[in-house]
């Protein structure tokens, strides 16, 4: 017996992130399947029970690494922060094997570094969160450097629809989404180079972020 999961339910099943499925997918470690376009996870029922095991104990070690001073908030971040080392380390090694089969990669190259970089975003805005919340110390300001000096440039530049990039970062408000369509006008009007206009419709350079404007 086997069962279907997504991504993002076998990511949180594990306590993993879902960047770290994804390639886990690549490598063959996991194995995956489409069906109606959407993307599963093939898991088999005793690897269930196993991954629930495996999560039961990773929680454990992480109490056991714990000091008795530290408070239940100290612990949270120290997991966290664990966390992030791992993601890193796993999308650098993503980024070198693209860079080694370039050559060979043709239309699934944009696909794969559009994925890095949406999981990278969501990365960034989660840890911006977490450290807004904190008290400013030397480790935050460490980790606040190492989050915001890595990150992946698409080889060349790609432009998405303003409907996307809204999407993208969540603005579902429409005062909001009026508010930043006049600053997007207002960046093209001005001669900015990240913007463009094909038959009436601005498309905006994917690398910008909302606060660029």
């Amino acid at each position: 017996m086997e069962k279907l999961m997504k991504p993002a339910e076998y990511a949180k099943e594990l306590g993993i992130s879902r960047q770290a499925v994804y390639a886990k997918i690549k490598r063959g470690i996991l194995k995956a399947k489409e069906v109606e376009g959407k993307l599963y996870i093939v898991v088999p029922q005793n690897e269930n029970k196993s991954a629930k095991t495996e999560k039961s104990d990773t929680a454990t070690q992480k109490r056991v690494a714990t000091t008795r001073k530290a408070t239940e908030k100290t612990a949270d971040y120290a997991a966290l922060l664990a966390a992030k080392d791992e993601t890193i380390a796993v999308l650098k090694e993503t980024v070198n094997d693209l860079k080694e089969s370039n050559k060979q990669i043709t239309g699934t190259l944009k696909g794969e570094i559009e994925l890095l970089k949406e999981a990278f975003y969501e990365m960034r805005m989660l840890y911006t969160k977490r450290i807004e919340n904190r008290a400013s110390s030397q480790e935050e300001e460490e980790t606040i450097e190492a989050v915001e000096t890595f990150d992946i440039q698409p080889e060349e530049s790609e432009y998405i629809g303003v409907k996307k990039f809204f999407k993208r970062y969540g603005i579902d408000s429409e005062k909001k989404r009026a508010k930043l369509l006049k600053r997007i006008k207002k960046a093209y009007k001005s001669g900015d180079t990240r913007i463009l206009k094909e038959e009436g419709k601005y498309r905006i350079d994917a690398a910008m972020h909302p606060d660029d404007f």
